[in-house]
C-alpha cells in the first residue's frame, strides 16, 4: 500500500500536530515532511502530498481540495506569531514587505489595511534572503512563524493580525487547515484525528519534548500553544474562515 505523503508547518504552533503523530501508527502508514506554509500549499497543487496544513489564504490555489479532521491552527484575538512591525506609527506608514512564506498572512494584512485601518500602503514582495530587520523608515514589515518572539522586540510598534482580526469582525481566525487534494480513507482520516487530538491534549508532554529545541521555549512555549493557538475547528472558526475568504476575494 503507498503511504499517504503529509506535508506539516515547522513552526512551533505546529507542535501539537507533530506530537500526536509522532505517537501513533501514523508514520507506519505515512511520510511526514515539515514544511513552510507556502511550501505545504505547493506540494498539495503539484500532487506531491495528499495532505497537507495549509494556509487558508492559498487554498483556492489548489484546485480540488477537502477540509480533512476536527484541528486547525486558529487564534481568538493575539496569536503572536504573526505580525506587522514597523518602527513608525500606522499613520506614517508608506510600505510594507510581505513574508513570503505565507499567504494567508499577506491577505490578512491586505484585508486589515482596507477594512481596518483605511490605509493604501505599497506592497512589497520578499523572498528567501530578504533582511525583514533592515527596512528602513517609514514602512512595515509582516513577519511569521517563531521568530516573531525574538524580531518584536527590534521594533518599537508591533500589531498582532490575529488580534486586530478579531477587533474588526469579533470572530476568529483561521490561519491554517488540514487540506487533502483527494479523498482519503474513512479509517485513517479517523486515525489522523485522533492523532491530533492525542497532541492537542497533551500540551505539557509536548513541551517537555519540544520545548528546548527552537525559539519558542519552556514557559513561554506552553503559554502561547495554551492561550494564543486555538487548534479546534469549531463552528465559529469555520465562520471566520468563510468571511475571511469572502473577503479575499473583494480585494
Amino acid at each position: 500500500m503507498n503511504k499517504i505523503r503529509i506535508s506539516a508547518v515547522r513552526y512551533a504552533n505546529t507542535y501539537p500536530f507533530i506530537y500526536g503523530l509522532k505517537h501513533s501508527a501514523i508514520p507506519v502508514k505515512a511520510v511526514i515532511e515539515t514544511d513552510h506554509p507556502a511550501d505545504c500549499a505547493r506540494k498539495l497543487s503539484e500532487n506531491r502530498a495528499d495532505l497537507g496544513l495549509v494556509p487558508v489564504g492559498a487554498i483556492p490555489s489548489i484546485g480540488k481540495s477537502y477540509i480533512t479532521g476536527s484541528y486547525c491552527i486558529g487564534s481568538n484575538g493575539k496569536v503572536r506569531t504573526v505580525m506587522l512591525l514597523s518602527n513608525s506609527e500606522l499613520d506614517e506608514i508608506k510600505f510594507v514587505y510581505l513574508d513570503y512564506r505565507s499567504r494567508t498572512s499577506i491577505n490578512l494584512v491586505k484585508v486589515l489595511a482596507r477594512k481596518k485601518w483605511k490605509k493604501d500602503f505599497l506592497w512589497m514582495n520578499t523572498s528567501e534572503n530578504f533582511d525583514f530587520l533592515n527596512i528602513g523608515d517609514k514602512a512595515g514589515v509582516v513577519l511569521i512563524g517563531d521568530q516573531c518572539f525574538e524580531f518584536e522586540k527590534m521594533f518599537r510598534k508591533k500589531y498582532d493580525l490575529g488580534e486586530e482580526w478579531s477587533e474588526l469582525t469579533g470572530l476568529p481566525f483561521v490561519f491554517a487547515c488540514w487540506i487533502s487534494n483527494r479523498h482519503l480513507d474513512e479509517d485513517f482520516v479517523s486515525e489522523f484525528d485522533e492523532a491530533l487530538r492525542n497532541g492537542v491534549d497533551n500540551i505539557e508532554k509536548v513541551v517537555e519534548e519540544f520545548g528546548n529545541t527552537g525559539s519558542i521555549r519552556g514557559g513561554e512555549l506552553y503559554d502561547y500553544l495554551t492561550n494564543n493557538i486555538d487548534f479546534k475547528f469549531d463552528d465559529a472558526k469555520k465562520e471566520g474562515m468563510k468571511y475571511f475568504l469572502k473577503m479575499m476575494e473583494e480585494l
